[in-house]
């Protein structure tokens, strides 16, 4: 999502639960969009993004939903019940009340008249009534629109219906009063009746003029960069290929899920209707309104969702509406465009759970019969433990156990809930993911590694240079990023400009390592993944290479156990010094790379100092089963220590001595350590030594030297005839 810069204050960024909060200016904009709230077409003022959730109903509205009728107040006190606060009430002459509604962003089934009468019926215990209408008897009608969706991502349900031969003219009298009631403008019949759906049901329609569509076709595709639009506010729109645009055969007649375009609204020479009715991707309808700075109640109610499976039910009111009201004739079929409907989700919730969570006693059918009032199906198992319940697609915010808990909770009634004047608390211990991060941490901390935290967003040199190979940037396409629009692949260069920044201070010989997520595309697919990055200064290239493999053996040893097998093999990368590049495996399983930073690189970032990386995968690490430990008792008996200096040839690494060592499972060896290495006179050019110390010791008794000598003498025979190794003297 775009960053705002931090001296910039966006209403739109505030989150919708908090009206309340934005005091004066709040106030200042609820009075405004009472004077002024839209239609779909009834040309929407421009660059205002709500920074609340509201919706405006009236209560002779409310119920026409119910089967018993609720007073004013009743109403009030039902929807505050459901924790839905009436923020304003304003009495009408009709003896009526017109109701604002606050209502939190995530419930975006609550921005219509039946929604929220299946709030005030759930905790009133009142049936809704839920509108039905039937399709008038009419003659066949030829459909001649195709519908072609090209992105079902954006656009998972699209469908047309033809309504021929009606009548555009002024709206009965009970329609009229009914969308001025909520302080909407009437305009025609068919607007307004795809107007009072819309606030109704939720669902949002459009309607175009027929005669004015070329092609005989419905495109939903992305926009094309520099195309060209009039909204029917008369606005002049340039689009760019992040919005979704509805086409016909030739140019954009929509701005899907935000606005029509002037060209193809609905007039009175209007005689045949293509009614638009979708479900449309609630980011993307925010992305367009938000860069074109275009609002409307389409667009306020696709941001917050609209599922598919309720698109048609909707649709098919509209259009019997407008036969029966206007005229015309429908045949009750629709052309649909509309990618597979999954099933819908099955969430389990146990009601001992419930119960804990409350702190009170709520009976097992109470709670079924909650969430059948909420539209939901669920069912009691055999023994009561538990309920499942398949979520109703109207409620896309409910997707745990604890959902549904607080589901009950709420309609059950917070108020029946006593304070209790103690409470009893569990005390758990961290998370087993969270632990193990704070061991790597901790291991890092301790070998003189401080850790940063770095942006996300690069510019795309810096990020492109530590591009892993067959990977593809993900970049962001926002004015306001155009410096730095790459997401890190990897966390590198963000370490590499911190270092620098640190070095532009005077700090020297520092050691910073970070955790992050990076993301790429890989294959057309988006991977994302934590890596886990270090860099420290290295004057001496092998001591830097040293202390890097140390700081990796060290957390990963903290977080596995001493039996952890760290392996570093030479391997060609482009990001390191050739020699100086070598790949980590880890227990057998490559978890990342690490090397000398080139001079191309280090040049790059402006470093003074060579510097020693590694990145490595932190998700893969963590997975890693931790080996067995086992606790032994400490000894009391005293061991005995000797140190070998063995003159070997310069490409012997460690790792084949120590092998060496092991493989001659010698009697009372307690552990074989590596204590340094020396070159220079007056050892041999090409040769070096390697001080090696073993530790004896016998659990039973006090071991004396010469039980050791034969020990020694067959690890200097064995390290001469495995590795070449010559005694110095």
């Amino acid at each position: 999502m775009p960053i705002v810069p931090h001296n910039t204050i966006n209403i739109s960024d505030f989150p919708c639960e908090c009206r309340r909060s934005v005091g004066f200016l709040g106030g200042v904009i609820s009075l405004f969009m009472r004077a002024r709230v839209c239609g779909v077409q009834n040309r929407p003022p421009r660059a205002l993004h709500l920074p609340f959730a509201f919706m405006i109903i009236t209560a002779k509205w409310l119920n026409e939903y119910l089967d018993r009728p609720l007073g004013v107040d009743e109403v009030i006190d039902a929807l505050a019940g459901a924790g839905l606060g009436c923020e304003q009430r304003d009495d009408l002459p009709d003896g009526d009340a017109r109701l604002d509604i606050e209502i939190t962003s995530n419930r975006g089934d609550c921005v219509s008249v039946v929604g929220l009468a299946r709030e005030a019926a759930a905790v009133t215990g009142r049936q809704l009534v839920v509108p039905s209408q039937t399709v008038a008897s009419s003659a066949p009608v030829a459909s001649v629109i195709g519908v072609v969706n090209l992105e079902y991502d954006l656009c998972p349900y699209y469908s047309a219906r033809i309504i021929r031969g009606v009548k555009v003219g002024p709206s009965p009298d009970w329609l009229v009063q009914r969308i001025e009631s909520i302080n909407q403008r009437s305009v025609n019949n068919v607007v307004d009746i795809t107007n009072f759906i819309l606030f109704e049901l939720g669902q949002p329609l459009h309607a175009f003029d027929m005669a004015t569509l070329r092609g005989g076709k419905i495109i939903i595709r992305r926009a094309r960069k520099g195309e060209m639009m009039t909204a029917i506010d008369g606005s002049k729109l340039r689009l760019d290929e992040s919005m979704l645009a509805i086409a016909d055969a030739e140019r954009p007649v929509a701005l899907a899920g935000v606005m029509g375009g002037l060209d193809t609204e609905v007039s009175s020479r209007t005689v045949d209707i293509v009614l638009e009715a979708a479900s449309f991707n609630g980011a993307s309808v925010r992305t367009t309104s938000r860069r074109l700075k275009l609002m409307s109640p389409s667009s306020y109610r696709f941001e917050r969702g609209v599922h598919p499976a309720t698109v048609a039910a909707a649709a098919d009111r509209a259009a019997a509406m407008i036969v029966e009201i206007c005229g015309g004739k429908w045949d009750g079929t629709a052309a649909v465009a509309a990618a597979p409907m999954a099933d819908q989700p099955v969430v389990t919730m146990r009601c001992d759970r419930c119960r804990k969570v409350a702190g009170i006693e709520i009976g097992s059918e109470e709670m079924v019969g909650i969430l059948e009032r909420l539209g939901m199906e669920p069912t009691l198992s055999s023994d009561g433990s538990c309920i499942e319940c398949t979520v109703a697609p109207h409620r896309l915010d409910l997707t745990r156990e604890i959902d549904l808990v607080e589901e009950v909770v709420r309609i059950h009634g917070l108020d029946r809930i006593t304070p209790r004047a103690r409470i009893e608390i569990d005390v758990v211990g961290l998370q087993e993911s969270v632990n193990r991060r704070r061991i790597v941490e901790q291991a890092l901390t301790a070998c003189g590694f401080f850790e940063v935290v770095t942006f996300s967003f690069l510019p795309l040199n810096d990020a492109q240079a530590f591009l892993h190979p067959g990977h593809e940037l993900m970049t962001l396409q926002d004015d306001r990023r155009k410096a730095e629009p790459a997401l890190q692949a990897s966390v590198l260069p963000g370490l590499l400009r911190c270092r620098k920044r640190n070095q532009d201070v005077g700090h020297k010989e520092m050691r910073l390592f970070e955790k992050a997520a990076c993301f790429a595309m890989a294959n057309g697919e988006k991977a994302e993944q934590v890596m886990l990055g270090l860099c420290l200064d290295a004057p001496n290239r092998q001591h830097g290479l040293r202390a890097m493999r140390a700081a990796i053996e060290s957390a990963a040893t903290a977080l596995l156990g001493k039996a952890t097998e760290v392996h570093i093999a030479a391997e060609a990368n482009d990001w390191f010094e050739a020699g100086g590049s070598a790949v980590v495996h880890i227990n057998g399983a490559r978890v990342g790379v690490m090397g000398v930073l080139t001079g191309k690189m280090q040049a790059m970032f402006d470093l003074e100092t060579p510097v020693v990386v590694a990145e490595l995968n932190f998700d893969a690490l963590l997975a890693m089963d931790p080996a067995d430990t086992t606790l032994d008792t400490l000894s009391t008996y005293p061991s005995i220590q000797r140190d070998l200096s063995l003159v070997v040839q310069e490409g012997v690494p460690w790792r084949q001595i120590e092998t060496g060592i092991a493989d001659l499972k010698l009697a009372n060896l307690e552990s074989v350590r590596f204590i340094g290495a020396y070159r220079g006179k007056p050892i041999e050019k090409g040769l070096k030594s390697v001080t090696v110390r073993l530790t004896f010791r016998d659990p039973s008794r006090t071991l004396r030297h010469e039980e050791v000598d034969p020990q020694i003498a067959s690890v200097v025979a064995a390290m001469a005839d495995r590795v070449g190794a010559v005694l110095r003297e």
